[in-house]
């Protein structure tokens, strides 16, 4: 089987720890395999929502997170550089996350994604949704789901 070659390596942050920790191992695998890096931040819009008797509902401009997003971006990009990677781009935009970073994976083909993992239990996933499960199921690269360590699953078991 023959090395992986990831070139162009994304990676998603939003400023969480397990964002931080799927930082931590793109920028890893960036310097192993002398990967471009693009770090990529969805500020999610926040939805309007109407009764269903409403007849007219004027449009607003939705609101956005995007000024801490895209300092949070600002944040990773500067860590990158600091640990010795070049070629580092930081992009950020604001929509619904999943359709946004599909979008960009179709627009600028990377060779792999890495996103953390909140671990949402499995009912607050189903109303919730999940990324990651999302990008593994429809992301046309390989997907890497990084997960923050628990001290207390690296205890031996007794």
């Amino acid at each position: 089987m023959a090395a992986p070659n990831f070139r162009h390596i994304a990676v998603a942050v939003d400023g969480s720890e397990h964002a931080r920790s799927a930082l931590e191992v793109a920028v890893d695998l960036a310097k192993k395999y002398g990967s471009q890096l693009v770090i990529l931040a969805v500020a999610p819009l926040q939805p309007l929502l109407v009764a269903p008797g409403e007849p007219f509902v004027g449009a607003g401009i939705p609101l956005s997170d995007r000024p801490r997003y895209q300092a949070i971006v600002e944040a990773a990009v500067k860590q990158a550089e600091s640990e010795g990677l070049t070629a580092v781009t930081g992009i950020c935009t604001d929509g619904i996350v999943v359709d946004e970073l599909l979008a960009h994976l179709e627009e600028h083909p990377a060779d792999l994604l890495v996103l953390g993992s909140r671990g949402l239990s499995a009912g607050r996933r189903l109303l919730l949704g999940s990324v990651s499960t999302a990008m593994v199921s429809h992301a046309p690269c390989p997907v890497l789901v990084v997960r923050s360590r628990n001290p207390a699953s690296t205890k031996p078991a007794p």
